[in-house]
């Protein structure tokens, strides 16, 4: 890299001000992705069909996100991160407006495929901080904005649920394709287009459409397991698919010329056990997200359910996603100070004595507000902690694609949650007014089995080596190759 580019890059006179527009545009893309789960329940009759049908709307979101995320951090390292930002938020804007315009859920279930695939507004988000933040800066910038993830959980569930509740679920879609709008007008306005790290390279379309089979196949099998039997061919054919679209994919991105992911650095002990560690993060924070919620709406005629309506159960929940923004600068300066492998470990554990705080707290709503804020103060570290992490370990030319794919493997954690927990309430279950709802021992089950994969999480991120540069000469990240053009003039 030449020194010109180089400090086209990395100077910048408002850092503060783009970090505060790539939170906003986190926060857009957070609340898009979350603003529709009070609608779920509602949507069979709003569109006079079966639960299995509307349920496409939350998985067609999840199958987009999973083959969008990775390859638009891609395209960002090859065509520029901010280029790549202004085009994730057209899907964003434009799902909301067919989805506001529905009139069937296969109309909607094509509207929220179109934003999912916006979800990699936050990964890449992350990815282009590297390039414009001043060193003594970027921890705390990185935990800012992966914060957003929670903060635009927190802020679109009540929200959600209180449009629903006075005024027409359509507002829902036109007030997230507005907060899109603004997000987009602030991006173009504040934030710097930067050097392509990977410019002349070409885009590995074969990879994409490997992993894109490998995901929908996976994702497919693990969603919809519940639903069609888990030994019926189908979802045992959906598997075994993956397996080998994974394998052939494998295969192709170690001997291609410019993979769609760089297998060698994934493979380097830092990069490998974050991005396994965070698979049982994303378990562990969408354990609680699956119980939670539910132990505050179930009837009070249950014995345990404490019977808060949708907009009170989400305003009980805010508090805990208010609580990763506060954290943030914490989350920070700890990276700072200690290390993003301390930052991590401190977050997992700090997850796992939540759910150890809410078997004894899920009793009380308040006892549900405390113990979602221990979960989402350790999610809040660690969510911080693992992009500094990978940019730390990876060339500036893979920045954004080792972070999408650190987002993946967050997603894939969340969704293989989803199933296991899903499972566990589907099996333990009690009657209620001639129909079955989750047990009290099925909450119980889950939340601890979220603590166990905490503990796993926690021993994983250990193990991963405390060196910060693990690329070889003539692959540093950015920070180090700044020092050296620096130390070199």
């Amino acid at each position: 890299m030449k020194d010109n580019e180089l400090q086209s890059t990395t100077s910048t006179r408002h850092p503060r001000l783009i970090v505060a527009v790539l939170a906003f545009a986190g926060i857009a893309a957070s609340i898009t992705q979350t603003m529709v789960t009070p609608l779920i329940a509602l949507l069979p009759g709003i569109f006079d069909t079966s639960a299995g049908n509307t349920a496409w709307v939350v998985t067609a979101t999840l199958l987009a996100a999973a083959v969008a995320v990775p390859i638009s951090g891609r395209l960002g390292d090859l065509f520029g991160k901010k280029r790549m930002l202004v085009i994730l938020t057209v899907p964003l804007m434009l799902g909301g407006v067919i989805c506001a315009l529905a009139p069937s859920v296969e109309v909607m279930v094509a509207g929220r495929a179109l934003q999912g695939v916006g979800s990699g507004l936050v990964p890449l988000g992350i990815a282009l901080l590297r390039d414009v933040v001043p060193r003594e800066r970027l921890s705390s910038a990185i935990a800012t904005v992966s914060a957003t993830l929670g903060v635009g959980g927190a802020i679109g569930m009540p929200l959600a649920a209180a449009i629903i509740e006075f005024s027409n679920w359509r507002v829902l879609f036109w007030s997230g394709a507005a907060v899109t709008a603004l997000a987009l007008i602030a991006i173009c306005l504040v934030v710097p287009s930067t050097i392509a790290g990977a410019a002349g390279q070409r885009f590995d379309w074969l990879g994409a459409l490997g992993l894109a089979v490998g995901l929908v196949s996976f994702i497919l099998a693990i969603s919809k397991g519940a639903e069609w039997g888990w030994v019926s061919p189908l979802t045992l054919g959906l598997l075994a698919l993956a397996v080998v679209a994974f394998a052939a994919w494998g295969v192709w991105e170690t001997r291609t010329k410019d993979p769609l992911v760089d297998l060698r650095t994934t493979a380097r002990p830092r990069v490998l056990l974050t991005n396994v560690a965070s698979v049982f993060v994303g378990f562990g924070m969408y354990a609680s997200m699956l119980v939670m919620p539910q132990v505050l709406q179930l009837s009070s005629a249950t014995g345990y359910g404490l019977g808060q309506s949708i907009l009170a159960a989400g305003l009980w929940m805010a508090p805990a996603g208010l609580m990763m923004l506060a954290l943030s600068p914490v989350g920070g300066k700890l990276t700072d100070a200690r290390g993003p492998k301390f930052t991590l470990v401190l977050g997992i554990s700090i997850l796992a004595v939540g759910y150890a705080v809410g078997l004894f707290g899920m009793v009380s709503t308040w006892g549900i507000l405390a113990s979602g804020i221990v979960i989402n103060s350790g999610v809040a570290l660690a969510y911080g902690a693992m992009p500094a992490l990978i940019m730390g370990s990876v060339p500036l030319s893979e920045t954004a694609s080792a972070n999408g794919f650190n987002a993946l493997m967050r997603s894939l954690g969340t969704t293989i949650g989803a199933a296991v927990i899903g499972v566990i309430l589907a099996q333990l279950t009690t009657p209620l007014g001639g129909s079955l709802v989750p047990s009290q021992l099925g909450f119980q089950v889950a939340l601890i089995i979220g603590a166990g994969v905490s503990v796993v999480a926690a021993l994983i991120a250990l193990c991963i080596p405390a060196d910060a540069i693990t690329a070889p000469k003539g692959d540093q990240p950015r920070a180090v190759e700044r020092e050296r053009v620096a130390q070199s003039a």
